[in-house]
């Protein structure tokens, strides 16, 4: 088997967790509150980017500098991005959180154009707009055709997307600087303070410390918050890095919409969540936008001003 088709199922297998995450998250969101989920997911997957970093050859050398030049991403991601989409996601459903986090490549190069003064084709511009133009067809949709806070909830998820997007145009300079094993740790250690410091805190001004680790009494809570720490936090970022050592970011990008497809058929099977026809309308208006900004990239790529 040669390394690319390696890392085209890499691919596959990241789009399948991601995929499939949304709805491991509204599982947990039935017996623990949004940040009592962040806590603990955060918990797994830092103690197992802790034993992982124990049995690895490459050992972490962090200083307090570098802790201090990752901590803005940080804040970012996962701080950022998970907060609005576990908030999100309790407002929404799964299914539709997946189809508005496919925009996140269109926001992405809609960022590398303004803050890396990077060029597009105008045929790029276009497909931005179409995909543009899906999210807001989805949220006057809900505006008018469902509870307000559906509405809120697709909010914070864009909000969310925004934030893994700048996430993704201010990390260039930093992966190139650092190791994927340094950067993953250092975020997912602070991931792992904040939210366990904000719902340890809620918890002792509301006087319920006791409920903290209650959802653990819930196998299937269990399951779930082991699935999104271990697999959809850590196996997730070696996967796509290796994926993307491998091919190029626009071929790569695209699978993250295979992922839209399965967050949408689980929500529907499993959670037996309602799937309007103006979500169809909606996610294949943001889908053929993000593909068709993909393939122009591929064809003609980015041109950086001189």
């Amino acid at each position: 088997m040669t390394e690319k088709s390696k890392a085209y199922i890499a691919a596959i297998a990241y789009a399948f967790i991601i995929g499939l995450s949304f709805m491991f998250v509204k599982m947990t969101l039935v017996v623990a509150t949004p940040l009592d989920t962040l806590a603990h997911r955060f918990t797994i997957a830092f103690v197992g980017a802790t034993i992982f970093v124990q049995f690895t050859k490459n050992k972490l050398k962090i200083h307090w500098r570098d802790i201090t030049r990752i901590l803005p991403l940080a804040l970012l991601y996962p701080m950022l991005f998970f907060a609005f989409q576990i908030f999100g996601l309790a407002r929404t459903s799964s299914s539709e959180a997946g189809i508005i986090q496919a925009t996140i490549p269109i926001f992405t190069l809609l960022f590398a154009i303004v803050i890396l003064k990077e060029r597009a084709k105008r045929v790029q511009l276009v497909f931005i707009c179409l995909s543009v133009i899906g999210v807001i067809y989805l949220l006057v949709m809900n505006g008018t055709g469902a509870k307000t806070a559906n509405l809120v909830g697709s909010a914070l998820i864009i909000i969310s997307s925004i934030a893994s997007a700048l996430y993704n145009v201010f990390a260039r300079k930093l992966t190139q600087q650092y190791s994927l094993l340094t950067i993953t740790y250092v975020m997912t250690l602070f991931g792992f303070v904040v939210f366990n410091s904000m719902a340890i805190g809620s918890r002792m001004i509301e006087g319920t410390m006791g409920e903290f680790f209650q959802p653990f009494l819930h196998v299937d809570f269990v399951l779930a918050i082991l699935y999104l720490g271990i697999l959809s936090s850590l196996v997730t970022s070696y996967l796509s890095n290796f994926a993307l050592s491998k091919i190029e970011a626009a071929k790569m990008s695209v699978f993250s919409n295979v992922a839209t497809l399965i967050t949408i058929v689980a929500g529907v099977l499993f959670l037996q969540e309602t799937f309007h026809f103006y979500h169809l309308i909606g996610g294949i208006i943001i889908i053929i936008g993000v593909v068709g900004t993909n393939f122009v990239g591929v064809r003609g790529k980015i041109n950086k001003k001189a």
